[in-house]
């Protein structure tokens, strides 16, 4: 591809550029790296010891634990007894940002998602799912949100790998966009977009970076970002915490395999990853929805343009970054 594109996702409905020439700009020479912090430093080391509580869930046990979820100590929203309600302060619509922010600990100091043994990280999420189901029925709650930021320039205020589960009372912006789109689209052709994407990604066989018998990685060819990469399970679900044990173990690997070319292909970047899945009220509405993981290397800065508009600039083309991630 030569020639800047403009093309617009067939689930959001968002515009994106394509623009390979602009990855000819000048860039800087060199990219600030993550820091190595000494465990002695380190309070997910000895998580309790640090002050934060008594774990929600341990694996496999208190002495010698792998895996941990606590409460984050400096939480985004809390948990209240009663539930947030819809105010008006003036003009304002506003709400109790009452809900849970939990953080999951790996326990090796320097071990990213990446480099979990399959069974380390296959823990990591089959954990996700056992605080997801405990919070299913939580009346105050319609959304849970599973991320992990690796590196500062990811948001990571600690160097230990850890990872995020945000509960909300409301249904994130970018999320509703997303289902709106996937609604709006099988109205219209009694088809998952996400389906008919996959499908047509594997017949062009250009985007895709890794495949497994259950899963599928795919470069979107509407990329939002330089490298971006999302993991998709081949068998249509729209509920991340109904998917069974076989399936998600296909999930991960694909997951892991994407990361480690993140790691050698673009110089070991910084990034995130993070899931969608349909909300956790009206279970009937959503079953168009296919959920999936979202992975985004850090290796490029939304500036002026971009925030302005809304439209975001992608120098790289898909086809190139799933030819080099392959």
């Amino acid at each position: 591809m030569k020639n800047s594109e403009l093309r617009q996702d067939i689930v959001s409905g968002d515009w994106i550029v394509v623009a390979p020439g602009r990855s000819k700009r000048p860039h800087p020479k060199s990219v600030p790296k993550r820091k190595h912090i000494p465990k002695s430093r380190c309070p997910f080391e000895d998580p309790q010891k640090s002050g934060n509580k008594s774990p929600i869930l341990i694996y496999p046990d208190q002495k010698k634990w792998e895996l941990q979820i606590i409460e984050n100590k400096y939480p985004a929203v809390m948990h209240y007894k009663i539930c947030g309600k819809p105010m008006l302060k003036g003009p304002y619509p506003t709400m109790l940002a009452a809900g849970h922010h939990d953080v999951l600990i790996t326990r090796d100091h320097d071990k990213n998602f990446a480099h979990l043994s399959f069974k380390q990280a296959n823990q990591v999420f089959q954990s996700l799912r056992d605080r997801y189901l405990m919070l299913l029925n939580d009346p105050c709650l319609n959304y849970i949100f599973m991320m992990h930021n690796w590196g500062p320039t990811a948001g990571a205020s600690i160097y230990h790998p850890h990872y995020q589960m945000i509960s909300l009372p409301v249904v994130p912006p970018d999320v509703q966009h997303s289902l709106t789109g996937s609604s709006r689209y099988f109205h219209q052709h009694k088809k998952c977009v996400h389906c008919i994407m996959l499908d047509y990604e594997l017949k062009e066989g250009k985007r895709i970076v890794f495949e497994n018998a259950g899963a599928i990685a795919v470069a979107p060819f509407v990329s939002r970002s330089p490298f971006e990469v999302r993991v998709f399970p081949k068998k249509h679900s729209s509920y991340f915490e109904n998917t069974l044990d076989q399936d998600m173990e296909y999930v991960v690997e694909a997951l892991q395999q994407v990361l480690k070319r993140f790691e050698k292909k673009l110089h070991d970047p910084d990034y995130n990853f993070f899931i969608h899945t349909a909300p956790l009220r009206d279970k009937k509405k959503f079953g168009h929805y296919h959920w999936h993981i979202e992975a985004f290397p850090r290796v490029s800065i939304r500036a002026a343009f971009e925030a302005g508009t809304g439209v975001d600039i992608n120098d790289i083309d898909p086809d190139f970054a799933a030819k080099l991630l392959r």
